[in-house]
């Protein structure tokens, strides 16, 4: 319980204005969340600039620091830099809920917000799709051998004109022992060009 407490903001004492907090956070804050298997290890300082207004309360988060990975292709550790911003609006309402992923509704008289769950969502959200260690960046995938937007085309009329044209190719590939699965299919596939 001490952990959540000290990402407590009590809201209700700050007067109309801007407002900082600042966070420091490092490998505890990540051992507090079930079923993180992404982030273990981290250091990194948060500040909340808050502004607070009649109506709502405006909490722009600005992390940095680095954070431990595991690289997906060589399964070293390594150190991933963050350096990002986020905004989360607080609206006043009749109810406490989350309207949208970037809006929440808080009551007036909402004592406190805690931040711990959507700071460790935006560390979560930072991070890359492939986490590759730095000395394997380098080295091409095979996704990245594939060409983009590449496409090929086969006309048939053209293959029939080489066909025509190089008879004697043919010829020889007769003569050559073909496997009896391939006759097979060269025998439909002339069934279909007839």
């Amino acid at each position: 319980m001490k952990f959540w407490k000290t990402f407590d903001i009590e809201v209700i004492k700050f007067k109309e204005g801007r407002h900082e907090i600042d966070f420091e956070i490092g490998d505890s804050f990540f051992q507090n969340f079930e079923d993180n298997e992404i982030v273990e290890k981290g250091n990194l300082t948060i500040r909340v600039i808050l502004d607070k207004g009649a109506n709502v309360i405006e909490a722009h988060f600005h992390i940095k620091g680095s954070v431990q990975l595991t690289c997906d292709r060589s399964l070293e550790t390594f150190d991933h830099p963050l350096d990002f911003s986020q905004k989360m609006i607080y609206k006043y309402g009749s109810e406490e809920r989350e309207i949208d992923e970037d809006v929440f509704m808080i009551t007036r008289d909402t004592p406190i917000i805690n931040v711990a769950q959507l700071i460790y969502e935006f560390i979560l959200l930072a991070l890359p799709l492939k986490k590759i260690h730095p000395d394997h960046r380098n080295e091409l995938d095979d996704e990245e051998l594939e060409v983009e937007g590449g496409y090929v085309y086969i006309d048939d009329e053209l293959d029939s004109d080489t066909e025509s044209e190089s008879p004697n190719e043919e010829e020889e590939e007769e003569i050559k022992p073909v496997d009896p699965r391939w006759e097979q299919l060269m025998k439909l596939k002339n069934k279909e060009q007839s």
